[in-house]
């Protein structure tokens, strides 16, 4: 495997944690939460701090997780108690988000590069297993994470809380005749949805050796292109396929991009090409739907003319 498609392969599983917690809000809460372009660099902010400041990088990661679940239930509340919409709520805590990345960091960026990450660590055990494991260490590291947290969530969303959520972001009324709080729901799931996209940015701060403040900028379409593309190729028949085909999506994505970059499309195009990605995946089941819908129609009025002109044959021969 070429180093090129080894680092797309990594970084979008990576970012498959991400595009798993979009797909919390997006398509079980139904809730356009814009906090995940501040609560990634949030992610990546808190671990780099942490790292550099000589504290452990798995207590870093940690504690970049609890500091997405803040802000995340932050927004929630500000959606919920301050009756604000829903995407202003989002759009509110990304700019407040900003500023506090850079207090969190004191200044625009934080190198890591030589030291002791999560991933190093992950090298340095897998050093003494032979040459070509040490290469792919990473890969199945992020790869065994996201699985695991794939399960996590997958019965997560099969418990009473997670069935709770779920009716919630699909018909809030009927679960409100319940005596369900659907205020606590909304918190709960925007929460854990921006822990997940802060633990992403932990993970992908260490990858990359350096936490920025603008690291998270357009990470929300990203998120989504990788939401879209993944039920697009592989469906969304239940809760288990959903949540492989948005790892998948976000697997594919970075992969597109690599192979953009390859054909000499410059970097600076990159966020063009990611909208234009989200569009085409968008607009395609839908013209493919029609497309189908127009064949079936055709057959079925060629079928009702044979029809006609074999009952019409037949009456002039009775004739």
């Amino acid at each position: 495997m070429g180093t090129a498609l080894l680092g797309s392969l990594e970084s979008g599983v990576i970012f498959a944690i991400m595009a798993l917690g979009v797909y919390l809000t997006f398509r079980i809460l139904d809730f356009p939460d814009l906090t995940v372009d501040g609560s990634f660099t949030t992610g990546g902010a808190v671990a780099a701090v942490l790292i550099v400041n000589g504290y452990s990088p798995f207590f870093g990661t940690i504690a970049a997780v609890i500091a997405g679940i803040i802000f995340g239930a932050l927004t929630g509340i500000l959606h919920t108690k301050g009756k604000i919409n829903a995407l202003l709520s989002g759009i509110l805590s990304m700019i407040a988000l900003y500023s506090i990345n850079l207090r969190i960091m004191g200044k625009a960026n934080i190198g890591l590069l030589g030291e002791d990450t999560l991933l190093t660590q992950v090298q340095t055990a897998s050093s003494g297993l032979g040459e070509s494991l040490s290469k792919y260490s990473i890969v199945l590291f992020v790869i065994v994470l996201v699985i695991l947290i794939k399960l996590i969530v997958d019965r997560f969303l099969d418990t009473e809380v997670g069935l709770a959520l779920r009716a919630t972001g699909n018909n809030a009324r009927m679960i409100r005749s319940f005596s369900t709080n659907t205020d606590n729901t909304i918190i709960l799931g925007v929460a854990l949805s921006n822990g997940l996209v802060a633990l992403s940015g932990a993970l992908m701060a260490q990858y990359q050796g350096f936490s920025d403040v603008s690291m998270g900028i357009g990470m929300i379409i990203i998120g989504l292109a990788s939401v879209i593309i993944g039920e697009a190729i592989f469906g969304d028949r239940s809760i288990r396929r959903a949540t492989l085909a948005v790892i998948g999506g976000a697997v594919i994505y970075r992969l597109v991009v690599a192979l953009a970059l390859r054909v000499g499309l410059s970097p600076s195009d990159m966020k063009l090409m990611t909208a234009l990605i989200v569009i085409i995946a968008l607009i395609a089941p839908m013209m493919i739907n029609n497309w189908k819908d127009k064949k079936k129609k055709d057959a079925r009025r060629k079928q009702s003319a044979s029809e006609m002109k074999a009952h019409l044959e037949g009456g002039k021969n009775n004739a």
